[in-house]
């Protein structure tokens, strides 16, 4: 018969009954510990208490403040690329350009022109709320690995002599890392939101073909690669499940 069981540490302590404030007094090599009724969880039988659960990370409130952060930021930005007379454009990522890999970082808050900006501040918003819902670690972990992933890929296939700006790249990755999260996370509730945005932005799937010259599908593609690696591989969006509590004596 294989018999496991725990084993506890004890202190050795001195005689004394004034170590034990409700008047007893311990036995040399035992340290008994008492809670405010005279009880002591080291009795078998006794349950343990419950650990305090963790709160709750993330929030609709969290969700917002990170949209709006994001709107605020690329129209700052344009607004700025506006009144230098389209300067800025210039830290996009220019494929395979060694001095163009830090724009990697940057390309994502450039646009165009104002059709340009105000699609991807749409769907931007939107997505960018969803993911922040899962707290500001899983938001920017998710946006950091897209923006990568999405820059490098276009910084080695983006085409030599072009410019890529724009944060749909990004927003590709938000949205794929949207829909598969719930598979990996098995969350009934991920995976609903999922299946709703895969049939809502189904059109989106062309952005990822080189259909159109003027569009960085290289971005749009590695970005969704970046968001699907992110649902795959992170575990600080896991949801928050009740844990089981309990002795277990043997």
């Amino acid at each position: 018969m294989d018999i496991s069981c725990k084993r506890t540490a004890v202190q050795m302590n001195s005689f004394s009954s004034s170590d034990n404030p409700r008047g007893g007094y311990r036995t040399p090599g035992y340290t008994s510990q008492f809670n405010q009724y005279g009880q002591s969880p080291l009795v078998p039988g006794t349950p343990a208490p419950a650990p305090q659960q963790p709160r709750q990370r993330g929030g609709i409130k969290v969700g917002l403040r990170i949209a709006v952060g994001f709107v605020i930021v690329i129209w700052a930005v344009f607004i700025a690329t506006y009144l230098t007379g389209g300067f800025l454009s210039n830290f996009g990522i220019h494929p395979l350009d060694p001095s163009s890999l830090p724009f990697i970082l940057t390309s994502p808050l450039l646009h165009a022109n104002l059709s340009h900006i105000i699609s991807n501040t749409m769907a931007g918003a939107v997505f960018a709320f969803l993911v922040g819902c899962s707290g500001k670690r899983v938001f920017w972990e998710v946006t950091l690995i897209c923006t990568v992933i999405g820059g490098f890929g276009t910084w080695v296939f983006g085409g030599i002599g072009t410019n890529h700006i724009g944060a749909s790249g990004v927003i590709y990755g938000w949205l794929a890392y949207l829909i598969v999260r719930g598979i990996f996370n098995k969350s009934l509730r991920e995976i609903l939101l999922g299946v709703v945005l895969a049939f809502t932005y189904s059109g989106l799937i062309w952005g990822v073909l080189p259909a159109d010259p003027s569009v960085s599908w290289q971005g749009h593609l590695f970005g969704a690669i970046g968001g699907i690696l992110c649902g795959i591989f992170l575990t600080s969006d896991d949801p928050i499940r009740p844990e089981k509590t309990g002795v277990q004596q043997g």
